[in-house]
């Protein structure tokens, strides 16, 4: 198994493109098997989605329907509405597993790998990848 761990800027964005960064790691072997992507954090998830095409504003937009600026969320520290960011994990999971052949990660033609991050307390995030061959 290969690892390494990334540092992600996500001050003043809410999703985030990793994808290249990812692929750059999983092309420094030539193994077939997995990449597992993990992101340590409470307030941010990962996700698969197409980019550049408006797709970001609009998930934007659903998280601020579905988890609003508010303070009516029992877990109150932090700024308003982060109890919202705290439910993000259970909608976006910290992980994805992704395949890979021959070094090369292996994703559908529109999909990137996208950290979601609306905690605007935190904007320093890591981002685990492991390379399992098999």
């Amino acid at each position: 198994m290969r690892s390494t761990e990334l540092e992600v800027d996500t001050a003043g964005q809410r999703v985030v493109d990793i994808t290249p960064r990812v692929r750059s790691f999983v092309a420094e072997g030539d193994e077939s098997g997995i990449a597992h992507v993990f992101l340590p954090h409470a307030t941010a998830g990962l996700a698969l989605m197409e980019t550049d095409s408006g797709s970001e504003q609009d998930l934007e937009e659903l998280l601020d329907r579905l988890l609003p600026r508010v303070d009516g969320y029992a877990h109150r520290h932090g700024a308003r509405g982060h109890g919202g960011d705290h439910l993000l994990p259970a909608l976006v999971a910290p992980s994805l597993v992704l395949p890979v052949e021959d070094g090369e990660l292996v994703l559908g033609t529109w999909q990137s790998i996208v950290v979601v991050d609306p905690n605007r307390d935190n904007d320093r995030r890591r981002v685990r990848i492991s390379v399992v061959a098999g």
